[in-house]
């Protein structure tokens, strides 16, 4: 990246004129002639420099970087990526909880102040640079540690998520019976109905769903997952993980492998595979709509899910649900975004792209909610009680509360399945990103692995091989007090000093001007709309969005002092 001027940009591998320093730096990142951007000049340059580069920067050859089959293969990756399980079990209930309707307000609010400036910066950063997240801070290597920060909570994310998608396979196996092992018609409960009322019964559901009465079908689900799945009863605490799941064991290293076998190819494979996992889920949530629209106390429950209570505006827990939802759902700062925009062409409209993504995500996470919600509200008629007591989020909506209301459906085995076919199609496209995030940051940083397609094929399952054996500690009967621990720590806090530093260093350090202006080289003929929305994106980048982050960082150091 340049200045205006010509004059290398800071940290850039060399100085002279303008031309020199994009030759040297193209052959010091891709070993082969290139324009700034790693991608091939529109126009041959002369013989005498490339001489000059090769005399001076005398890596070898490295093999041309890969570039998506078409447009719609990295929009369909990008909006796999972000809508993902957090769009289903967690906005609906946060919705709920924050206000119904009135939570919209401070969501949209968050979303185009923080959500998608953050967005339209990593994605840029990216298809600039045509390169992971280490490598790409070339343009500033005191920045460095920012794209190191993203590799690690990526590989945090991506040893507890595929460990949902190993409960969602179990799941799904256990959804071809008839009845459904969970619901209150299978044999093996029909002595848990009788036995819900203990005091150890009691304790051992306070886990999930504590709040609720522990004389219903939902008790026997929650005492089923605990007991039978997750083998929680039989484990202390995180000092007792005890022996390892072995049904939970093989479903994790069969999700393991569906990841290494899409990947194998790199973008040229998952590009292929999200044209049905990114698809699949949006007609399952269509049909559970429609489903739920003609259910009786479906009203019920949408009216739980958007009854406006307007002075929870002024809480400040709302606001922070809302940031923390933003984040949580477009994958900012994980280095998934940055990464799958370096295989884009140099000319790609990235900001049309970005507005696409995030509206289309933060759609889908609203029209979710009436999925979940028409549902629950069924069930909670079915029962005679509040739509509050059956309503719950992440683990406890996904694997306890939402199975239970499909078991009162007729066909439940066929709902069951299309359920948990959906929820693996979302959490395996959000899985691919993360995993390319890794993946390409390895790459660049050891380029002799992409030149040799066995070497990079061995790097990649020797990498989900050890992902396997680390998430072995996650499926043991007291694996879920880990999984709890790292999702709840492990990546939120990480994740807003990512961003912030991200902001702040591409503002500051390489200059918001000079980053505005590679936006607009990367957009040929760039539209007037494009140039008036890249000032509304400046002055978020130079001062809202480091405000608000901060402003989170603040609350959420005051709730953990409070706690």
């Amino acid at each position: 990246m340049q200045d205006k001027s010509g004059k290398a940009a800071a940290g850039s591998p060399a100085g002279g004129n303008s031309r020199a320093a994009a030759e040297q730096n193209s052959v010091h990142v891709n070993g082969h002639t290139v324009t700034q951007n790693g991608h091939s000049p529109a126009t041959t340059p002369s013989p005498q420099p490339q001489l000059e580069c090769r005399a001076q920067s005398p890596a070898p050859a490295t093999a041309p970087r890969e570039q998506w089959g078409g447009k719609y293969e990295f929009l369909l990756s990008c909006i796999g990526y972000c809508v993902g399980l957090g769009n289903v079990w967690r906005f609906p209930y946060l919705c709920y909880r924050n206000g119904g309707g009135v939570f919209l307000i401070p969501y949209f609010i968050m979303l185009f102040v923080t959500g998608v400036p953050l967005f339209l910066m990593e994605l840029s950063l990216g298809q600039y640079g045509a390169a992971g997240p280490i490598t790409v801070w070339k343009c500033c290597p005191l920045l460095k540690g920012i794209g190191i920060g993203m590799l690690c909570v990526s590989t945090l994310v991506c040893l507890y998520y595929n460990v949902i998608i190993a409960w969602t396979f179990y799941y799904l196996g256990s959804s071809f019976q008839s009845p459904l092992p969970w619901s209150c018609d299978a044999v093996a409960n029909l002595a848990l109905l009788y036995s819900c009322v203990t005091d150890s019964i009691l304790c051992i559901t306070s886990y999930w769903c504590g709040h609720r009465s522990a004389v219903s079908c939902l008790c026997v689900t929650c005492v089923s997952r605990s007991e039978r799945v997750l083998g929680v009863v039989h484990s202390e605490g995180l000092h007792d993980p005890g022996p390892v799941r072995w049904q939970l064991a093989l479903c994790l290293l069969a999700a393991w492998i569906i990841i290494f076998l899409c990947m194998l190819k790199g973008i040229r494979s998952s590009g292929k595979v999200v044209y049905v996992t990114a698809t699949f889920p949006y007609f399952v949530l269509i049909v559970l709509i429609i489903r739920g629209a003609t259910l009786e106390g479906s009203l019920q429950g949408v009216a739980f899910y958007l009854t406006p209570d307007w002075g929870r505006l002024a809480n400040a827990q709302v606001w922070n649900d809302a940031a923390s939802q933003i984040f949580y759902s477009l994958g900012i700062g994980v280095g998934g975004l940055l990464s799958m925009a370096s295989y884009n062409k140099f000319d790609n409209n990235v900001i049309r792209d970005t507005l696409i993504i995030t509206t289309g995500n933060c759609c889908t996470s609203f029209f979710a909610g009436f999925a979940i919600f028409s549902i629950l509200g069924h069930m909670a008629w079915r029962k005679g009680v509040p739509v509050a007591q059956v309503a719950d989020t992440g683990p406890g909506l996904a694997f306890v509360a939402y199975p239970e209301a499909l078991a009162l459906l007729p066909g439940s085995v066929f709902w069951s399945i299309l359920f948990f076919l959906m929820l693996f199609m979302l959490g395996i496209d959000t899985l691919f990103g993360n995993m390319e995030g890794i993946t390409t940051a390895v790459l660049d940083e050891f380029p002799q692995l992409r030149r040799n397609t066995l070497h990079k094929s061995l790097f990649l399952g020797a990498l989900c091989f050890c992902f396997y054996l680390m998430g072995l500690l996650l499926v043991t009967n007291g694996g879920i007090y880990w999984f709890t621990l790292i999702d709840a720590f492990a990546t939120s806090f990480g994740l807003i000093i990512i961003a912030l530093f991200m902001c702040i260093g591409i503002s500051f350090f390489y200059g918001v001007n000079q980053f505005c202006q590679d936006i607009i080289d990367m957009i040929c003929h760039c539209p007037p709309w494009c140039s008036k929305v890249l000032l509304y994106f400046k002055a978020c980048w130079v001062f809202c969005t480091p405000f608000l982050l901060l402003v989170r960082i603040h609350i959420n150091v005051m709730m953990d002092i409070c706690l």
